[in-house]
């Protein structure tokens, strides 16, 4: 089931006013819980009739069911205002496929990772600028490089060289491909996975080749389930059964549909990822 809209933004007052009880507490009672995504294929989106699915919310669902939680809320949000969004009690859990490192570690409980994942960007087709990497943007001030607000490839442009007026920041992935399409980008930057997803489903670009490092560092992402750090029941019994459950037969099959599977098994902790490591 989708809250949406108005639909999502009525339900903060009352959300905000249950958290006065437990977390896990009320979802068992009522058997539903609410799940913050940003739209963000393959990570989570809602199909054309309106389900909620993707990598993140079907382990979410899956855990989630082996807690006694059988019905699933998706209250779609901007990936900048997940943070916010679960803070303000509008939603239980961020299950987006969010990245886990230290600033948002400090904001929120992250569970361990789901997958570990790389980089790629979004380019006109032929790649006709010559764009590999950040690396090149950075060496080149005439380009520009459309980011995702909040997402952790600003962070990457920055540190690469690339300058502040190269950067051109937007909410959503149609965004970005509308960028490069329209020229106003000459690359786009997300995940592998996600670049990949948007070449396929749109004429005119294509992905360059995946890589793993930013000047000189790994930037193979992890990703992860994010929690109040109140609500401590919630998140202990949602990532004790989350660590069984990653790298299974079943976990495999159920995220390889999206593009995941054993070649994208994450292989740090979330306190390493949370130090920075």
């Amino acid at each position: 089931m989708l809250a949406l809209g108005a639909l999502a933004l009525s339900l903060g007052t009352a959300a905000t006013t249950a958290q006065a009880q437990d977390a896990l507490e009320r979802a068992k009672e009522s058997g539903y819980i609410r799940v913050g995504f940003a739209n963000e294929a393959p990570y989570g989106f809602a199909t054309p009739d309106g389900k909620l699915t993707g990598e993140a919310p079907e382990v979410a669902k899956a855990i989630l069911a082996k807690m006694g939680i059988e019905e699933v809320d998706g209250v779609l949000t901007e990936f900048g205002s997940l943070i916010p969004g679960l803070k303000a009690g509008r939603f239980d859990i961020i299950a987006a496929g969010m990245f886990i490192n230290p600033k948002r570690c400090e904001q929120v409980q992250f569970s361990e990772p789901s997958y570990g994942i790389g980089q790629a960007f979004l380019v006109a087709e032929g790649n006709p600028k010559g764009i590999t990497d950040y690396g090149t943007v950075a060496g080149n001030g005439d380009l520009k490089l459309a980011v995702m607000a909040g997402a952790v490839e600003k962070g990457y442009a920055e540190k690469a060289g690339v300058a502040e007026g190269q950067l051109v920041i937007l909410p959503d992935q149609s965004s970005l491909v509308s960028a490069v399409k329209a020229g106003r980008a000459d690359a786009a930057a997300l995940t592998a996975l996600s670049i990949a997803r948007m070449a396929d489903n749109n004429e005119g670009v294509e992905s360059t080749e995946p890589f793993g490092e930013v000047a000189g560092e790994s930037v193979k992402g992890h990703g992860g389930f994010a929690f109040r750090p109140e609500d401590k029941a919630l998140y202990e019994e949602f990532n004790k059964n989350l660590k069984e459950f990653i790298g299974s037969d079943e976990h495999v099959a159920l995220v390889t549909p999206f593009g995941f599977g054993k070649g994208y098994l994450p292989n740090k902790s979330t306190e390493e990822l949370c130090a920075g490591e």
